[in-house]
C-alpha cells in the first residue's frame, strides 16, 4: 500500500496528533463544476471541515499516486486540466499502473479512503440506479461500494437526475443503513423532498456515530449513508427541477451521451436551464454536507 498512498504533510501531521480525519472527492473539481466555482467549493469545503475540529483530506491521483491530502498547486492543477481520467474501482488499476493522473468518484474515494484508515467521506450526492436502468442497466459502482467499504459517507441523498426509488431499494437489497439526519424523507439533492419515506431518522452526530460504531464492531461490513438535506434557503422547486432533469435526459439521450459522460452532461444542461440556480444549490448541499460529516467524524473519534 506504500507504493501507492501519499499523505500530504498536513494529513500526516493531523493523523499523528489524532485529529480525525474527513476524506473528500476530487470529481467535483474535475467534472462536477466550472472553474473557478469547483477550485473555490474544494477550498471552502476544506476550510468548514477544519473549523469544525477534523483535517480534511481531499483524495486524487497523480501521476499513478493516490494523494491523500492536496496541495493548492494539485487542487490548481485539477481545476484547470482537461485529460483529468475519472476513475471508478474498476479504474484504479490501470490508473495506478500507467501513472496517469484521476480525481476519484464516490466509489474511488471510498476505497482509497478505506485504506488510509479514513472512515468518514463527504460528498454532494452519491450515484445510483439510472432512469431507465431496466433497458441500459446504468448502475453506478457507488452502491456496490457502499455493500462492502466501511466508510460513512455524507451526502444530500443521491443525485436527482436519478431514479430515486430504484436507488434506495437496491441500497436495502445489500444491506446499506440510510440515515436521514433530521429528516423522515430522502432528499432528493437539489431540493430537500422526494416523497421516498425513510425508516430511520437520527438528531445528532453523535447519534450517528454509535449506529456506525455498533455496524461495524459487530462484523457488518460496508458503510452507512447519511441523507443530509439541502439548506431550506437553496433547495429548489421540484417542479421546476424535474422539468429540468426532464429536459437534459432527453438532450442526453438525442446526442447519444452515456456511460461517464452522462452525470456530468446532465449536470451541466441543467445548470444552464436552471440560470445557475443548480450549481448555487450544489455548492450550498456540499458545504453543508462537509459541516455534518466533520461533526460525525469528531463525535467517532472521541469514542
Amino acid at each position: 500500500m506504500q507504493d501507492y498512498l501519499v499523505f500530504s504533510e498536513e494529513v500526516q501531521q493531523a493523523r499523528a496528533a489524532g485529529i480525525p480525519l474527513v476524506a473528500l472527492e476530487s470529481t467535483i473539481i474535475s467534472h462536477g463544476m466550472p472553474y473557478p466555482e469547483n477550485l473555490e467549493t474544494a477550498k471552502g469545503v476544506e476550510a468548514i471541515i477544519a473549523q469544525q475540529g477534523a483535517m480534511p483530506a481531499t483524495i486524487a491521483i497523480i501521476g499513478g499516486k493516490i494523494q491523500i491530502g492536496l496541495s493548492e498547486a494539485q487542487m490548481e492543477f485539477l481545476a484547470t486540466e482537461k485529460n483529468i481520467v475519472k476513475a471508478s474501482r474498476r479504474d484504479l488499476p490501470i490508473i495506478l499502473s500507467k501513472k496517469l493522473h484521476a480525481s476519484t468518484t464516490v466509489a474511488a474515494t471510498m476505497i482509497c479512503a478505506a485504506r488510509a484508515d479514513i472512515r468518514v467521506f463527504v460528498t454532494g450526492g452519491i450515484g445510483g440506479v439510472h432512469r431507465h436502468a431496466e433497458r441500459t442497466f446504468d448502475i453506478s459502482a457507488d452502491l456496490q461500494e457502499f455493500a462492502q467499504t466501511p466508510v460513512v459517507v455524507v451526502s444530500a441523498g443521491a443525485k436527482a437526475i436519478l431514479d430515486l426509488k430504484l436507488t434506495m431499494e437496491y441500497l436495502e437489497t445489500m444491506g446499506v443503513p440510510v440515515l436521514g439526519y433530521q429528516t423522515n424523507e430522502l432528499p432528493a439533492f437539489y431540493t430537500r423532498t422526494s416523497g421516498i419515506p425513510l425508516e430511520n431518522r437520527v438528531e445528532t452526530p453523535e447519534e450517528i456515530a454509535n449506529i456506525v460504531r455498533a455496524k461495524w464492531q459487530f462484523g457488518l461490513d460496508g458503510g452507512v449513508m447519511v441523507a443530509n438535506p439541502i439548506p431550506s434557503e437553496f433547495s429548489m422547486n421540484p417542479e421546476t427541477m424535474n422539468a429540468a432533469i426532464d429536459a437534459a435526459l432527453a438532450q442526453a439521450e438525442n446526442h447519444g451521451i452515456e456511460g461517464k459522460a452522462l452525470t456530468p452532461f446532465l449536470l451541466d444542461y441543467i445548470k444552464q436551464v436552471t440560470g445557475g440556480e443548480s450549481l448555487r444549490a450544489n455548492i450550498a448541499l456540499i458545504k453543508h454536507n462537509a459541516e455534518i460529516g466533520a461533526k460525525i467524524a469528531v463525535a467517532l473519534h472521541r469514542a
